[in-house]
């Protein structure tokens, strides 16, 4: 009886054996709605279940499988996997172990791209309030792109014509395959760091989603949004955008349209400056022709044919002026001797002495003058100014406006 008892390990490892026996379990496709999704960030799995309106299933897929997507799964999210069933010995559980994964309906690359510029817009990377304007005459243009590839002869042909005097500084890259989007990257900042150009036009030609994915990665958008250089971004054909179009400073919608926006037309400015020479010499023949005719009347007037005269006409002018400010001084001086006069008078009617030569007299106590009788008494001492002298006298007796007699 011992021979048919089994072990736990043992029955999942028999069980998980018939199950990856199946062919019909291995390359299996399978439809579901992704639930409880885990993204573990130190492996690197990723941990779902796949469900439908009955049923569910759990599933695991592997980082090196992982690494692969062109998308980042979400809850909720409808996807089409392939992979393998089997049974996980330690929890005894039959899971789908994924390959491979993409959203069922839309394509991978199309959702990622989704994805990846619902992100940027949202962190404010598109925003036109960071978008540098290109410079009117760079004299350094760069040039990020393969070098091998067509839109690089329509970037210098165009430059060429355009704008032979710009010195062209080449990046060259890879623009598609696995290593193309980290080569981008490093070229933008590394022409960022270095300030070589005052313009960088990045891109290449056109062809398919999967072709121009290398303009869709995050870390070549974030160079982008960062970097110092003013950035046009030309890829593909006018129907053609990336998330390296939304990020740039300008979109080209070819590479050939990104030349034309950072050179300006040489004919152009050539007749521009055509224009603004035969401007200055109308401007001048005209300013010359004014101060001519200015000459000349200068040279016909009485100053320059007879300058003495104007000095005559000059000394006659200042005799006058000389004259005028004498007479105005001699009469400023006779009024003032008359207004000095009139206050003399004023003040000598006012002198004590004139008051006294009326029969008026002063009379002092101890040099002060009296101004009532109440400032003396009977024998007090005091002196008498008249107009020819003084009288020193001794009170007998006062009185006052009352005629009260005071001893």
């Amino acid at each position: 009886m011992d021979n048919n008892v089994l072990t736990v390990s043992g029955l999942n490892m028999y069980v998980r054996m018939l199950l990856e026996s199946d062919k019909n379990l291995k390359g299996l496709w399978l439809q579901g709605e992704i639930s409880n999704l885990t993204l573990h960030r130190g492996s690197g799995h990723i941990y779902m279940t796949l469900k439908d309106e009955k049923a569910a299933i759990k599933a695991v897929m592997f980082a090196n499988s992982a690494r692969t997507l062109k998308f980042r799964p979400e809850e909720g999210m409808k996807v089409l996997v392939c992979g393998r069933v089997s049974l996980y010995d330690a929890s005894g559980s039959y899971q789908l172990y994924v390959d491979s994964m993409q959203p069922y309906g839309d394509g991978a690359l199309s959702l990622a791209f989704e994805q990846l510029k619902r992100k940027l817009r949202q962190e404010g990377l598109f925003d036109e309030q960071h978008k540098k304007p290109l410079p009117a005459f760079p004299m350094r243009i760069g040039v990020i792109t393969s070098p091998t590839g067509a839109a690089l002869q329509d970037i210098l042909r165009i430059l060429k014509r355009r704008y032979p005097i710009a010195e062209v500084v080449l990046c060259p890259v890879l623009v598609q395959g696995e290593n193309a989007a980290a080569q981008l990257t490093r070229a933008v900042r590394y022409f960022s760091r270095n300030k070589l150009a005052d313009v960088i036009i990045i891109g290449r030609g056109g062809g398919s989603a999967e072709d121009l994915w290398a303009f869709n990665d995050e870390k070549l958008a974030r160079a982008v949004y960062e970097c110092e250089v003013p950035i046009v971004s030309a890829v593909g054909h006018e129907t053609d955008f990336t998330i390296c179009d939304f990020v740039s400073d300008v979109r080209a919608s070819t590479p050939s349209a990104g030349a034309e926006l950072v050179s300006p037309e040489i004919s152009t400015m050539m007749a521009s400056l055509q224009g603004y020479r035969s401007m200055m010499c109308r401007i001048m023949s005209g300013r010359l022709a004014n101060e001519r005719l200015r000459l000349e009347k200068l040279q016909g007037s009485g100053v320059m044919r007879s300058p003495l005269e104007l000095i005559h006409l000059r000394r006659i002018k200042l005799d006058m002026l000389c004259d005028r400010m004498k007479n105005g001084e001699s009469i400023r001086v006779f009024r003032e001797k008359n207004r000095l006069a009139m206050l003399s008078a004023g003040l000598d009617a006012l002198s004590p002495l004139k008051v006294l030569a009326r029969g008026y007299a002063i009379a002092e106590k101890d040099g002060a003058a009296l101004h009532s009788v109440k400032d003396v008494s009977a024998d007090d001492n005091i002196d008498i100014i008249l107009q020819d002298g003084v009288l020193g006298c001794t009170v007998c007796s006062r009185r006052d406006n009352e005629n009260e007699e005071k001893a």
